[in-house]
């Protein structure tokens, strides 16, 4: 029996309930043992909590912002299809980049406006972000391994969104969910949703009677023993 209605419903329970932590351990449980994406990508502001289905986009290198002679109509156009994408996002997605080198900005103010103003719930980017400041004074959840002003205008280009892309080895397909916070970032298929959100609610609940126990003199050998998490 699940125990939300819908997205909201659950997105809610992660955010006030849950933390990462517990749904990776309930994934490594059912032998998922890589979902967290690389340890060194972190929310720009340590308060930041992301989650919402994936909106995969596809970023690649480029050594010019406009590509004339190129044979690939995509490579004569700015940005290649970054408007697009980010024009695509919808309530409660999360714009989720990867595929090109750590060399420039891939997320920034102006994109951060145009994402919350669709009601999306986040940008993870397999990269730097910039316009700091812009993006911690809109509170926009924004996860990014540091930042750079360094624009990717004439470095990279987005490719393809709502495509399969793969990250760390971890594919990451749209409607998949994404969620992150301080210590880290998971990549939840969508077949394993249900089941791993169901036991980390449990274990969620679960903790705190070991927690009440632990403060009330049980020793962690007999906590475990009687409720099985630790």
């Amino acid at each position: 029996m699940r125990l939300w209605k819908h997205d909201k419903d659950l997105f809610r329970i992660a955010k006030n309930e849950l933390f990462t932590a517990l749904v990776g351990d309930v994934l490594d449980k059912m032998g998922y043992t890589h979902q967290f994406l690389p340890a060194h990508l972190k929310p720009l502001d340590v308060s930041m909590i992301v989650i919402g289905r994936a909106m995969p986009v596809l970023e690649a290198d480029v050594f010019e912002e406009v590509s004339k002679q190129s044979h690939n109509e995509l490579l004569k156009k700015p940005f290649g299809l970054m408007f697009e994408a980010l024009d695509d996002l919808k309530e409660d997605e999360v714009y989720i980049c990867s595929g090109s080198s750590p060399r420039y900005a891939l997320w920034g103010g102006l994109m951060s406006t145009r994402a919350e103003y669709l009601g999306a719930a986040g940008a993870v980017v397999d990269g730097y972000s910039r316009d700091t400041n812009e993006i911690l004074k809109r509170k926009f959840p924004t996860f990014s391994i540091g930042t750079y002003a360094q624009d990717q205008g004439m470095r990279g280009k987005v490719l393809d969104y709502r495509v399969p892309i793969e990250w760390d080895g971890i594919k990451i397909c749209p409607g998949d969910i994404i969620y992150g916070d301080r210590d880290g970032v998971l990549v939840i298929p969508q077949g394993l949703v249900d089941e791993a959100f169901k036991g980390a609610i449990e274990k969620a609940r679960g903790e705190k009677l070991v927690q009440k126990a632990l403060e009330n003199g049980m020793s962690t050998v007999e906590a475990y023993n009687k409720y099985g998490i630790m």
